[in-house]
Order: structure tokens, then C-alpha cells, then sequence
């Protein structure tokens, strides 16, 4: 077996261990992670002040918590995409630069 081959199953296996325990040693130990955002961490101490007014309010809110991830999810792509895009550009204006004498 060539070195290539028995250093790519070497990481195969390494991969393979820490995906293993990422995944099954939290919950054999009794871990057992709150998911939540910072976003909700900040609400519920923001709701605790009394003194706390409101700068301004919403001009529209999603109808349901589905609707709402799914506009911050495309919001996402597409900053994505214009990040991509302009990276793109620019590595294709080098790349074009460079092989012009």
C-alpha cells in the first residue's frame, strides 16, 4: 500500500473518530446543550429592565418564526453571493493581469 493511500485512510479514520465523538460522547455524559441565540439572550435582559423604551417599532413582522428564518436565510445567500461574486472578480482581473506580458 503506498504512502499516499495509507495516509489518506490514517485521516479517514481520524475524521471518522471525531465525528463519532462530536456526536455520542455530549449525550453519554449527560450534556445536553440549550440552543439558543445571543439574539434571545439579549431580549430576555433587555425585558428585565424596567426603565427600557423602545426607540422605534417594527414596520412589518414575518406572520410566523418560518417565514422569518427563511428571509434571514436569503438575506444570507445573497451576501454570499455578492461576496463571491466580487472575490471572483477580482481573482479573475489578477489572474488575467498575470498572464499578459
Amino acid at each position: 500500500m503506498s504512502e499516499l493511500k495509507k495516509l489518506s485512510l490514517i485521516v479517514a479514520l481520524l475524521i471518522a473518530i471525531i465525528m463519532l465523538l462530536t456526536a455520542f460522547v455530549p449525550g453519554m455524559i449527560g450534556l445536553t446543550p440549550e440552543w439558543g441565540g445571543a439574539d434571545a439572550v439579549a431580549a430576555n435582559k433587555i425585558g428585565e429592565m424596567s426603565d427600557y423604551k423602545p426607540w422605534f417599532s417594527p414596520l412589518w413582522e414575518p406572520p410566523s418564526g418560518e417565514i422569518e428564518t427563511l428571509l434571514f436565510s436569503l438575506q444570507a445567500a445573497i451576501g454570499a453571493g455578492i461576496i463571491g461574486y466580487i472575490a471572483g472578480l477580482y481573482t479573475g482581473r489578477k489572474e488575467k493581469n498575470r498572464d499578459q506580458p
